[in-house]
């Protein structure tokens, strides 16, 4: 599977995860959220800068469903439920948000 971005083919593997971490960008995050049929808006970028944030400095930490919603809750001042976030990533903001980051897959199981 690949990605088409400005004539540029970016791979990924089989599952849409990108093969090489520094291809991503933010037209390559649309391209890859357009697949997933996911619209970006200025929370999914705050939930994906968190998540790259979280593992290129902090030693490829890749938060779980719990966390996400903690961090997210003090970014955006209201205390969040866990259908806030899968509203804006519905297969699971920890994989689909790290997917659409450019961030590896996770092999962590379970949300908590």
């Amino acid at each position: 599977m690949s990605y088409e971005v400005e004539g540029k083919t970016v791979e990924s593997d089989a599952n849409g995860y990108l093969v090489n971490q520094s291809d991503w960008n933010e037209k390559v995050a649309e391209a890859i959220a357009a697949a997933e049929e996911i619209t970006l808006t200025q929370e999914h970028w705050d939930l994906l800068n968190y998540l790259r944030d979280q593992y290129f400095n902090h030693g490829g930490e890749q938060p779980n469903e719990r966390t996400i919603l903690k961090a997210m809750s003090a970014k955006w001042g209201r205390k969040l439920a866990s259908k806030d976030t899968f509203t804006l990533f519905p297969h699971m903001p920890s994989k689909q948000g790290a997917k659409i980051a450019g961030l590896p897959e996770s092999r962590r199981k379970g949300g908590y």
